[in-house]
């Protein structure tokens, strides 16, 4: 259930007077957005290793789960489509699940040490398509499948987050002796009797290595 909070903005007519409050954007942020994959965001895309998925499914539950490899890994086939094919991973298939219920999806596209996002925003399908599956080998392995996005939204998200974050910058991450311990939360997570940290920690470098593809 969610917790109640005071001074909560819940309905239309809050939200204009909020908005208000907060101002109009500017007269580029409001024209930026285009509605198909020009020559710019294809740059973009071929120069990007990573980004995030994001999907829902029929009820708005929602879920957002990355996906990374070499640049241009993420095929752009024409002003209006694009294809991301699944490397192996933890067969949970979050995003799979939400797609053939609620075909809407949401991506950024990260390149590292820049600050500027790309956004998309359009439809999604799961596809196996033989002639794109081939032309997504990685590491000599064609995948099984891939998401087709049919983008009708595409625009540049400023840098603000990440310089506010420091993200890209080296000076501000933390040791690695003071990073989360993340064998010792998926034990306690997962809860399965008699698996230990070391056991987790041992079956996560074997997948690194051995998995990715």
């Amino acid at each position: 259930m969610l917790k109640k909070f005071t001074d909560t903005i819940t309905t239309q007519e809050e939200f204009l007077a909020f908005r208000e409050e907060i101002g109009q954007p500017s007269e580029r942020a409001r024209n930026k957005v285009i509605d198909h994959i020009d020559e710019h965001c294809r740059t973009f895309i071929s120069k990007s290793p990573f980004l995030t998925v994001a999907t829902a499914n029929i009820n708005g539950e929602c879920d957002v789960s990355p996906r990374g490899d070499a640049p241009g890994f993420v095929k752009v086939i024409d002003e209006h489509h694009l294809f991301i094919p699944e490397r192996p991973g933890n067969k949970r298939m979050d995003s799979i699940h939400n797609i053939i219920s609620n075909p809407h999806i949401g991506l950024i596209f990260f390149i590292p040490s820049l600050g500027e996002t790309l956004r998309m925003n359009g439809k999604a399908l799961i596809c196996r398509d033989p002639e794109l599956l081939s032309n997504s080998k990685a590491n000599e392995k064609t995948p099984l499948f891939g998401i087709v996005v049919e983008v009708n939204e595409c625009y540049i998200h400023c840098a603000k987050a990440f310089i506010r974050s420091g993200l890209w910058n080296p000076e501000s991450w933390l040791p690695n002796e003071e990073h989360p311990k993340i064998s010792k939360i998926l034990a306690d997570h997962a809860n399965i009797l008699n698996t230990t940290t070391e056991q987790i920690e041992k079956d996560l470098r074997i997948s690194y290595v051995e998995r990715l593809y």
